[in-house]
């Protein structure tokens, strides 16, 4: 079962949040837990025996909020978009868009969301293909769009464009531009437990 694990860094190098992301049969539903140490927000996807749990804390004093819900057909969780894109990369490569459920944790629900195929480009001089993630709803026009761009070669994904997990001082999610310009590497046991167990820093400075 792969592990995946992100570390959100201050300027001056200290972690501030970490995810994990945790593979299951279903590879654009993984399970995942986001925890920020500057306000306590945490949310996440755990497997239980009654189903998928969702949980949300919105501040570190608070009580989580825990759901649990039914996955729907093809439902995409989180980091899980990129497996989707792969899954139906000869469709989008093709100009056809598809539309699954993802999850917005802190509404408890899965909603309507197209990725739709863009045009081609050179990213850094890379071939490489433009992907769009919006909420397929008449009210759409209303939600952020999200912006992907993969290499065409090995359809690895280079850049990410959008609104993320990470919030700022007054709650509200961060717009931002991710870029990934080398392959994931794996990482031993011992670099896991270490940025596991780093302790996570409750506010920036400077």
């Amino acid at each position: 079962m792969a592990r995946r694990l992100v570390l959100y860094r201050c300027p001056d190098g200290r972690a501030f949040a970490r995810k994990t992301v945790v593979e299951r049969p279903a590879a654009q539903a993984p399970d995942f837990d986001f925890e920020d140490a500057r306000d306590g927000y945490r949310e996440g996807v755990r497997t239980g025996p009654g189903g998928r749990v969702v949980y949300v804390r919105d501040v570190g004093d608070a009580r989580p909020k825990e759901r649990t819900l039914s996955t729907p057909p093809g439902a995409v969780i989180d980091a899980g978009f990129d497996a989707s894109v792969r899954q139906h990369w000869e469709a989008l490569r093709s100009g056809r868009g598809v539309t699954q459920p993802f999850l917005l944790p802190s509404r408890f629900a899965f909603v309507p969301v197209k990725l739709q195929p863009g045009p081609a480009v050179r990213w850094n001089g890379v071939p490489a293909q433009r992907l769009s993630m919006k909420l397929d709803r008449w009210y759409g026009f209303v939600a952020p769009t999200m912006e992907l761009t993969y290499a065409s070669e090995d359809r690895r994904l280079l850049e990410f464009a959008g609104i993320a997990t990470i919030r700022d001082e007054e709650g509200r999610h961060q717009d931002v531009r991710i870029v990934f310009p080398q392959a994931a590497t794996p990482a031993d046991a011992h670099a896991l437990q270490g940025a596991l167990a780093t302790p996570l820093v409750r506010q920036c400075r400077g």
